[in-house]
Formats: C-alpha cells, structure tokens, sequence
C-alpha cells in the first residue's frame, strides 16, 4: 500500500499557500481504456487529454491525504515550499487546467472508474484506519 512519506515525516500534509492550484486525474485503468480507444479509433498523430478529474484543487488532495493519515493539513507559505516539498516543490505549484471534452466527445470515453479522492477511500494508497 502506498502511503505519504513526506506527509509522515513532516507531520502535516502540505499544500502550497492557499492549495487553489489545480490537479487532474484519471483512475490507470481508464488511461488504459482510453489508450485502447486511441490506438483503435483515432486518425495518427492526434493528442488527447485522459483526465477524469478536472481541477481538482491541490488542498483538497493534501486534505485527503490527512484525513486518511490521521495528520493535518496546513498551507505552507511560498518561502518555505521548496525545503517542505523538496525536489516536488516545482510540480506542487503548478497550475493545470485542462479538460478532457474533446476527448470524451471524439473518442466516446468516459471514466469508469473512481475519481482520485473516492478511490483515496478504496484500500489501494492508504492502510486501513
């Protein structure tokens, strides 16, 4: 099971200054299934976006991460990024809006499976509680 190390060691789970920076994600088995689809449909050379989940703020994933490891969640001030989150600290910041419309309507994917933070719940990051 995977945990959060750094989460562990500094007692908190972090996220940087107000943590409105946004993530996206997908569940590898609907990258996987879009892949499939990719391979099997699209005209070559086409790029497509596998996002499930859109923006999903960053506090709320380090939000996430503290309710399952029992630690809290905190803002770390811009300063104090690069020493909290070390060699993470550039992609923690980063900003990514991006939506996977195009994708779903050329294609016809869609997500199957859990969103980031319901499969947070799942059993597969986090031991029991």
């Amino acid at each position: 099971m995977a945990q959060d190390p750094l989460a562990e060691e500094k007692g908190f789970a972090g996220y940087p200054g107000d943590g409105a920076n946004r993530w996206n994600a997908v569940h590898a088995r609907d990258a996987a299934s879009l892949f499939r689809l990719a391979l099997e449909n699209s005209p070559a050379g086409n790029r497509w976006h596998a996002i499930a989940d859109e923006s999903v703020p960053f506090r709320e994933i380090a939000q996430a991460i503290g309710d399952h490891l029992g630690l809290p969640t905190e803002s770390v001030p811009a300063d104090r990024v690069p020493a909290n989150f070390g060699p993470l600290a550039y992609p923690v910041r980063l900003d990514v809006p991006a939506s996977s419309l195009i994708t779903r309507r050329t294609l016809g994917w869609e997500r199957a499976h859990p969103g980031l933070l319901a499969d947070f719940d799942n059993g597969h990051y986090f031991p029991a509680s």
